[in-house]
């Protein structure tokens, strides 16, 4: 089976896990091909079976796999044995058990996998602009903590989101930044009297390096721009496109 996630090799031994591209599933039409989102109008059977390739290629199928219900939000929940099969509403996972593998779907947000250098924790993040606004980087940092981990053991990757140049904001969007931190000044670029561009990327990194995090490592892709490999909702909207579809993201204990 090609390989059709980014993953990073240093970690392998410890962690596996996969930001996952557009290809490599059954999906057609504006799902083409590897949609894993239950709520983009595309057929619940070709999900489950791009959900399943998923957990095929990065070989967890001994793993359960646990997504939740995503609301843009700062909320993340702590998952084991016992509240597995729980619905939950959220933008952010974490656990544990080493029988547990956790999943987010991204089309432009940033997917951030966290995890600490003794492989005792391991958590997922969904980062759009409303996440980040609310800091979720920070609710994740707590939940670590509350577990005795330090911060500079922990380690953070970003994966693929939308770039810097093609975040194109209005003057509304920037002034919710600036009323929470006046620093978030710097990740906002003028592109003309109406419009601003909006650096996520910077401002995740940013804010973990303001929590103290000191490994961090980027997946520098433009969902927007790989139009090959990733799907993107601001893309589709410029193209008068209604639906496209979600990547998955996973991060698991290895064996």
């Amino acid at each position: 089976m090609k390989k059709n996630f980014i993953s990073l090799k240093k970690y392998e031994k410890k962690i596996k896990l996969g930001f996952f591209t557009s290809k490599g599933g059954v999906s057609k039409g504006n799902y083409f091909s590897l949609n894993c989102s239950k709520s983009s109008g595309d057929l619940i059977n070709n999900i489950k079976k791009n959900i399943n390739l998923s957990i095929k290629n990065l070989k967890i199928e001994d793993k359960k796999l646990k997504l939740i219900n995503q609301i843009h939000s700062n909320k993340i929940y702590d998952i084991s044995k016992k509240n597995f099969h729980n619905q939950f509403s959220g933008d952010g996972l974490l656990t544990k058990d080493k029988d547990i593998a956790l999943g987010v779907l991204t089309a432009d947000c940033a997917p951030i996998f966290l995890f600490d250098k003794f492989s005792n924790v391991i958590c997922c993040l969904h980062a759009g602009w409303k996440g980040t606004l609310s800091n979720i980087t920070r609710q994740g940092i707590k939940k670590f903590k509350s577990k005795n981990i330090k911060t500079k053991d922990i380690i953070a990757i970003i994966g693929p989101c939308l770039a810097f140049k093609n975040f194109e904001v209005d003057t509304n969007f920037k002034l919710q930044f600036l009323k929470k931190e006046n620093l978030y000044s710097k990740y906002f670029k003028y592109k003309n009297k109406n419009k601003d561009l909006f650096d996520l990327r910077g401002l995740i990194n940013f804010q973990l390096k303001n929590e103290g995090v000191k490994e961090i490592h980027n997946i520098r892709l433009d969902t927007y721009k790989k139009s090959r490999l990733f799907f993107s909702h601001r893309r589709t909207i410029h193209k008068g496109k209604i639906n496209t579809g979600r990547m998955i993201n996973i991060i698991s204990f290895s064996d």
